[in-house]
């Protein structure tokens, strides 16, 4: 078995060419264990939604390699290939727009069960209905359409699509961004069940307190590169870089006080 479940070593991604060239990810290198929920933190264009759509197979990288469990995640044009498909699964910031409108909860989450079980019409239906409960969905809302739940239900019937696959790995890119306080804890209490049923979570997010909150392992990206990382608590504790002192800085409450305090000494 290999050393870690995900791996990306070296990572690059430019887009276009000469005057309109954009290097989104510099030469960034990460590892996930099993079990292990890490999070890659840093400001809106900082590149971090690019990595993550290049560790989910979704977007090729310039330079560099991703491993899953120990074997190359790209072969030509193809990712995740055979089993590997279905291992890793992503969550998008945008609940609305990652489910078909014109389907009920109920409905994209069968939908994904049939294809990744090939079951038939009543299985995947009670596969979904269970799933959609664990997700704090209750029947009579898991017949709605999309635009009938609210932004915190829409993320969650999301996840349930997701975990239909059985993945090993969650990457979730801001999945607390466009849903209300109350939602965003039930949310990340969900995660930290899953955490605990052995799923591994890659949490990309510009809240600090959601990184702070979830992860053990933080990396700290700025303009495409990786700034600094470490264990999540003395990364906060104790950070070395000062745009990570600024992006702690930033936080409400105590944390972000005491960040400034040690900003104005600086």
């Amino acid at each position: 078995m290999a050393e870690f479940l995900l791996e990306a070593k070296n990572v690059s991604v430019t887009f276009g060419s000469g005057s309109t060239k954009v290097e989104a990810v510099k030469n960034c290198s990460l590892t996930l264990r099993s079990g292990e929920p890490i999070g890659i933190v840093g400001e809106s264009g900082s590149g971090k939604s690019t990595l993550a759509r290049v560790l989910a197979g979704l977007q090729a990288p310039t330079e560099g390699e991703i491993f899953f469990n120990g074997e190359p995640v790209y072969k030509g044009s193809k990712s995740y290939t055979g089993e590997a498909r279905r291992q890793v699964q992503m969550v998008f910031q945008d609940p609305y727009g990652s489910l078909n409108p014109q389907l009920t909860g109920l409905n994209a989450v069968a939908e994904a069960v049939r294809i990744h079980d090939k079951t038939n019409k009543d299985e995947s239906e009670n596969r979904a209905l269970e799933l959609l409960r664990r997700m704090g969905i209750a029947e009579l809302d898991a017949i709605k359409k999309p635009r009938q739940l609210s932004g915190g239900q829409r993320q969650r019937v999301s996840v349930a699509r997701a975990l239909s696959a059985n993945p090993t790995v969650l990457l979730a890119d801001e999945p607390t961004s466009a849903i209300d306080q109350s939602a965003q804890a039930q949310l990340l209490n969900l995660f930290r069940g899953l955490l605990d049923d052995g799923l591994s979570i890659v949490l990309v997010s510009h809240d600090l307190g959601v990184i702070r909150y979830l992860t053990q392992r933080v990396y700290v990206m700025k303009d495409g590169v990786f700034v600094e990382s470490g264990i999540t608590e003395e990364i906060f504790n104790d950070p070395l870089e000062d745009y990570t002192k600024l992006l702690l800085a930033s936080i409400p409450g105590d944390l972000g006080v005491a960040a400034r305090r040690k900003l104005n000494k600086n």
